[in-house]
Parts: structure tokens; C-alpha cells; sequence
């Protein structure tokens, strides 16, 4: 490190003189004003040498400069107290002190406005002592960042708890930071190393990256701007220009045309267009075109991240995109693709951190409903201490025990925590305890999913099971149907997770403990009963929306026909019926069946401007004049047309003198 940047970190300008932090003070203490008397009085034979002492004084206190603005206070703060026992010692104070008080007590206040909390200040205080005597800049930082962590833990912020369970981490949206961890770096990058020298630079992306396969990257019309800070929070969103709104709207009728070819008609002259990738995304993952599929979302998202607003961070968890606008969806739904596409690859670490994302950006709407799959992410990349503080954090206001993936996937994590070597027997106990008891609560508010996840598990269960009327077939008849969605969806998501032998074994026992407290009339059994009759009546929108997006059959077909009967675009699925529109298609004139007469349509064939419906209603005196003008004007255009019928003369192809030549052949 070079001794500028040295400088720097201590606090230093150039040419100045290390200094003491006990010689800094604003203004002459006792002691040194004894001091100078001393001096005084001892040099009195020698007045050359005290003028030039007495100078050098001045000098001195001239040139003192703070390097440490907490230093000061600390020092100011000191002579304070050494004044407050003075005064009660000797019961009187001079002029002199209490003209020095006067002028002190404003400097502390104003300084004190620029301190954050007594404990940064004090523990900057001590890092910087330590600095100026072991002249380690390595601790001084080190003390430096201790203090500022110690800090942000003792801050109380509003919403700290969402904010630790939404935490992402930049190397972790790359999937080679994960692939790396299980195959090795070699084995990732291979021959794929860029090792061409005039090669062109870009902005440098975190969540993908542009390849060399892709059109030449422009800016296509897409920008993103702040609307507004609140309470810590930042709301942006993305802005279409004039230009990207005509590429939409050429979208929208190649999307009605129901042709994918003027689709990728469209992306060769916009190769960037957000919407025309998704669609065409979706339509080669039909054809099962993986590849190609994934290529087209990752060149969506690195579109999206060259709009990004300066302010604007990934990883925060306090910037919010409203889905209520169009042009923010979009970015929703890249996301949710490639958070899938990373699924299926084999990278559950890095899909956790994009679902982590799309929940920050507007967690208390949710309208992806990420809190569905956060937790069978969770538990696949085996972030089992993140799953149970996010269950802790969001219980309150969330009620996530309510929603049966989270209600077994917090039990679930609990008896893989109970299931790890190496740890304190005593913490493995009480993890097993509490996820005993928590499968057996949650078997007994949710028992229509034990059936279908052991069918899916491959599991036969004990007669005892499939008789009883608790697990029997009533259980699932019997339960509403925004359960039944939920359900399904949860079953087939995790059910690879529940087929270990110890998982089976553990189900069992709490499957026969369960049907213990039912025959024994526990109550927590009628009040679950209760509760599964009032609630999951109707499930929300958001709801609908992950059903549809999640693509698993089972569910999509539980969905209500309310849901299924309507338009659906994979471009924006189910829509908010509260959308925030900045631009509206210009309306187009309608071509279609018309009540018109033949008259009328043969007028406007020749006349465009000719509309009979759209002429003003005529009194009854005027409704002959109108006729009589009318029968003129039709007079007269039949004395044209008929005119020019006359005049049409049709010219006969020359005819070749050649008796031997065949009609009938072709020239």
C-alpha cells in the first residue's frame, strides 16, 4: 500500500506532524497555564529565551491541527468533567473559566450532531489511538470494522428482521460460484476462458453475463427511474421510450397473430425486446429446447440490468419494484424462469438467492407468492439455520404456520438439524423434540396431505392408517379447495425430500402418535377442524399466479374456472385488476360484421369518408331535403360509373400467322 493511501487511512494531510492525542485540547488547562507561570518566573534572568519559548508557544498552538474528530469531543468531554470537579471541590469559579465554558459548550454541541451513537464514537476512538501507537494500519482497520459491525447488530431498524431473511449475496446469483463448489473450477470453465485480446468491454452484470453468440447489445429504450424514498425504502421502476413503445405494440399483434415466426421476426430487428424473449422463451422450452430457452432469459435479464438505476441494489433487500406497473412485471418473470431453469440444473443454492431476490422486491404483496418454494429451496441447498429464522422472523405478521409447505418444511428442518454429526447432544435433542411435536400439530391441522405424499413417496401405509377417518379418504374430500391448490402443490414439490429412510421412519412414528391424540379426543383436534372450515375459502391472486407459472399439472388443474376460463398470456399471467398504466395502445378501427347495408358498404369502398351511422339525426323537415341531395349524389355517381364503363375498351393479344401452330400450346 502506498504512503499516500497510508496517509489517508490515518487521517493525515500531507506535511502534517504526528501528533499525541493527549496534546490535542481547544484551549490552555490549569496545569499548563501553571506551567507557563512556572516558566515565567524560572526565566526571568533570561528574557530573550523566554520571548522566543513564548513565541514558540504560539506557534504551536496555532498549528495544531485534529486528526481525529472524536478525538476532540473526547478531549472537550474530558475537560468538562475536570472543570465540574474543580468547581464542586473549591465551590467558585473564575471569570476566566467561565468565559472558556461559554466558548467550549457551543463547539460540543455542534459536534455532537455529527456523532452516530456513543458506542461508534467511543470504539473509533480506541481503533484510532491504537493506529497512532503501533502505527498498524492492518488493526486499525480490523477495530475499525469490528466497531461498524458491532454497530449495525445494536441499531434498531425498522424492518431489520425482513431484511436479514432477504439477505442475497452477489457471488451466489452467479451459477458457477456453485457448480465451482461441487465439480471444481477446471471442470467448469474448461475452454471457455476468454483469451482474445481486442476484445470489446462491457458494464460488468451480476446475474448474467453477455456472450458472444448474442446480437450486438444497444440500448433498447428500457431505463429505470426513482419515484421515491420512504423510511428507508426506494421505489423505482422501469420506464419504455417512445420507440420500444412502438416495438410493443408490434408485440401485442404478433402475440394475437398466434404465429411464433413473427415473433422472431420481430427479435431479429429488436433482438433485445423483453417481452418477445419471454414468449419466444416459453415457446422453445414446449418444444423442449432447454438451451435455447435459457439463452433468451438470460439475455432478457442482462437487458434489465444495463437499465439498472445507479441507486439501485440487488442485494440491499430495500429497493421495491410495484408489479402493479407493466413494465415492472416483466423483470418478475425473468427472474421466476431463470430461478427455474437454475432449479432443474442442479444449482438450488444460487435459485435460493434469485427467490430471495423477487421476495425482496415487494415482500408484503408477494404477487410471485415466493413464500411457497422459499422454503423447499431452503431445504434443498440445506439452509436449514435460514429456514427456521425466517419462520421465526415472519410468524408474526405472516402467519406462515398456516400454509402447510413451511408448516412441514419447519418440522422437516428440525429433525435434519437432529440428524447431524458433530454437534452438541444436548442441542440435537431438543432439535428432535421440537420436530416431533411440530409434524404431530401439523398432521393434525393439514391431514389430507399424508395420503398423497405417500403415494407419491412410493409408500404403502399400515391398513390402520388408510381406515381411519382421520387419514382416510374424507380427509381429502373434505378439505376446501384453496387448501387442496396448496396441498398438491407442496406434495409434488418435496416429495423426493420425504422418501429417505429416516425421514420415513420419523413420519411413522409421529403418523401413529397422531392417531393416539385423535382417539384420545385431543382438542387441538377440533380446533383444527375449525379452522380448516373458516379459512382457505378462496386463495388470493398471487396465488393463481404461482400455480399458473409453477406448471404443475396437478395443481393447475385444481384451479377454479373463474381462474382458468380467462385469457392467459405467458408474458403476463393474470394481471392485477389494479394495474398502473403509463401508456395506452391507440385504438385501431374495428373491421369486422357490420349492420350495414350493401348500399352503404359499396359507398364506402369508393368513398372511405362516407359513414351513414355516423351522420347527425335530422328533423322531419329536413329528412326530405337529405333524401332529394342523396338521390342527386347517387345520380350522379351512376352517370360516372356509367361513363366509365363506356369508355373501357379490352385490347386482343396480336394474333402470329402460323396456320401449323396448336392453340393450345403454351409460348
Amino acid at each position: 500500500m502506498s504512503t499516500r493511501a497510508l496517509r489517508r487511512l490515518r487521517g493525515k494531510q500531507r506535511g502534517q506532524e504526528a501528533l499525541d492525542p493527549t496534546d490535542l485540547s481547544l484551549g490552555d488547562s490549569s496545569e499548563e497555564q501553571a506551567e507557563e507561570d512556572r516558566g515565567e518566573t524560572a526565566n526571568v534572568a533570561a528574557p530573550s529565551d523566554r520571548r522566543g519559548t513564548r513565541q514558540k508557544g504560539k506557534k504551536n498552538k496555532a498549528q495544531k491541527n485534529f486528526s481525529n474528530l472524536y478525538d476532540l469531543v473526547l478531549t472537550v468531554k474530558a475537560e468538562n468533567d475536570k472543570l465540574e470537579e474543580a468547581e464542586k471541590t473549591n465551590g467558585t469559579k473564575s471569570d476566566r473559566d467561565t468565559d472558556s465554558q461559554k466558548q467550549e459548550i457551543p463547539v460540543i454541541n455542534c459536534y455532537h450532531k455529527q456523532i452516530v451513537s456513543e458506542e461508534r464514537t467511543n470504539a473509533m476512538s480506541e481503533a484510532g489511538e491504537e493506529a497512532v501507537k503501533d502505527e498498524n494500519i492492518d488493526v486499525w482497520l480490523e477495530n475499525l470494522d469490528r466497531s461498524n459491525n458491532q454497530r449495525l447488530q445494536n441499531e434498531d431498524f425498522g424492518g431489520c428482521d425482513r431484511r436479514s431473511a432477504l439477505h442475497v449475496e452477489h457471488r451466489n446469483l452467479n451459477p458457477e460460484t456453485e457448480l465451482k463448489r461441487y465439480f471444481g473450477a477446471r471442470a467448469v470453465q474448461g475452454e471457455q476462458r476468454p483469451r482474445q485480446r481486442n476484445r470489446h468491454f462491457h458494464r460488468s452484470t451480476w446475474m448474467s453475463n453477455l456472450k458472444d453468440s448474442w446480437p450486438r447489445f444497444s440500448r433498447q429504450g428500457i431505463s429505470m427511474t426513482l419515484l421515491e424514498s420512504k423510511n428507508g425504502i426506494q421505489y423505482f421502476t422501469f420506464e419504455h421510450s417512445r420507440d420500444y413503445q412502438q416495438v410493443q405494440f408490434k408485440f401485442l399483434d404478433a402475440v394475437k397473430s398466434m404465429d411464433p415466426n413473427n415473433i422472431v421476426a420481430l427479435l431479429q430487428l429488436n433482438p433485445y425486446h423483453i417481452d418477445s424473449l419471454l414468449q419466444l422463451s416459453d415457446v422453445c422450452r414446449i418444444q423442449e429446447d432447454q438451451e435455447m430457452a435459457r439463452d433468451l432469459i438470460e439475455r432478457a435479464l442482462y437487458s434489465f440490468e444495463s437499465a439498472f438505476h445507479p441507486l439501485f441494489s440487488l442485494t440491499s433487500g430495500t429497493c421495491r419494484l410495484d408489479y402493479r406497473r407493466p413494465e415492472n412485471r416483466a423483470f418478475y418473470l425473468a427472474l421466476y424462469k431463470h430461478m427455474l431453469f437454475l432449479e432443474k440444473r442442479g444449482c438450488p443454492r444460487t435459485a435460493l438467492e434469485y427467490c430471495k431476490l423477487i421476495l425482496s422486491l415487494d415482500p408484503d404483496s408477494d404477487p410471485l407468492c415466493m413464500l411457497l418454494l422459499i422454503d423447499f429451496l431452503m431445504l434443498r441447498s440445506r439452509e436449514y439455520q435460514s429456514l427456521l429464522q425466517l419462520y421465526q422472523d415472519w410468524e408474526d405478521y405472516r402467519n406462515l404456520s398456516q400454509l402447510p409447505n413451511f408448516s412441514f418444511s419447519a418440522a422437516l428442518c428440525h429433525f435434519c438439524l437432529s440428524q447431524q454429526e458433530g454437534g452438541d447432544h444436548e442441542e440435537r435433542n431438543r432439535h428432535r423434540h421440537m420436530a416431533d411435536q411440530m409434524l404431530q400439530n401439523t398432521l393434525i391441522m393439514f391431514p389430507g396431505v399424508l395420503t398423497p405424499l405417500l403415494d407419491s413417496c412410493s409408500v404403502q401405509p399400515d391398513a390402520s392408517v388408510t381406515t381411519h377417518a382421520f387419514f382416510g379418504p374424507k380427509s381429502q374430500i373434505g378439505q376446501p379447495p384453496a387448501l387442496a391448490v396448496l396441498a398438491v402443490l407442496y406434495v409434488r414439490r418435496t416429495c423426493s425430500l420425504w422418501k429417505e429412510a429416516a425421514v420415513m421412519l420419523w413420519l411413522e412414528e409421529s403418523v401413529k402418535e397422531v392417531l393416539r391424540r385423535v382417539d384420545a379426543s385431543d382438542p387441538l383436534v377440533e380446533d383444527c377442524q375449525n379452522k380448516r372450515k373458516q379459512r382457505y375459502q378462496s386463495a388470493p391472486r398471487n396465488v393463481h399466479r404461482h400455480v399458473l407459472l409453477s406448471e404443475i399439472k396437478e395443481a393447475v388443474s385444481s384451479l377454479p374456472l373463474e381462474v382458468t376460463s380467462q385469457p392467459l398470456m405467458g408474458f403476463d399471467p393474470l394481471p392485477p385488476p389494479d394495474s398502473i398504466t403509463s401508456y395506452t395502445r391507440p385504438e385501431r378501427p374495428h373491421v369486422g360484421a357490420s349492420n350495414e347495408s350493401t348500399l352503404s358498404l359499396f359507398f364506402r369502398s369508393l368513398l372511405p369518408n362516407f359513414n351513414l351511422e355516423d351522420e347527425p339525426r335530422l328533423e322531419d323537415g329536413e329528412v326530405a331535403q337529405a333524401g332529394r341531395e342523396l338521390n342527386q349524389e347517387v345520380n350522379l355517381l351512376m352517370v360516372v360509373m356509367r361513363d366509365m364503363l363506356a369508355n373501357i375498351r379490352f385490347q386482343e393479344p396480336p394474333r402470329e400467322d402460323n396456320p401449323y401452330r396448336d392453340d393450345e400450346e403454351w409460348d
